[in-house]
């Protein structure tokens, strides 16, 4: 008979509890933030994200350059 482990993870991470106390912390009028900054824990790490992608292929595509001339 064989043993498997099955490991899960799960829950709400750093940014979701981050969001639901910035949203909770605005419903209430403590903070006067926009959304935009409300929100900004959902979108930041995906934006910040995107940044390290692009400057990555930026940084191969002038190093490819560099090698075939």
């Amino acid at each position: 008979m064989s043993k498997t482990t099955v490991t899960q993870s799960g829950g709400v991470g750093f940014f979701g509890l981050l969001t639901a106390l910035f949203v909770g912390l605005k419903l209430t009028g403590h903070i006067a933030w926009s959304w935009w900054w409300v929100l900004a824990p959902i979108w930041m790490p995906l934006c910040l994200t995107v940044v390290i992608i692009a400057a990555c292929l930026g940084f191969a595509a002038w190093s490819w350059k560099d090698r075939t001339m």
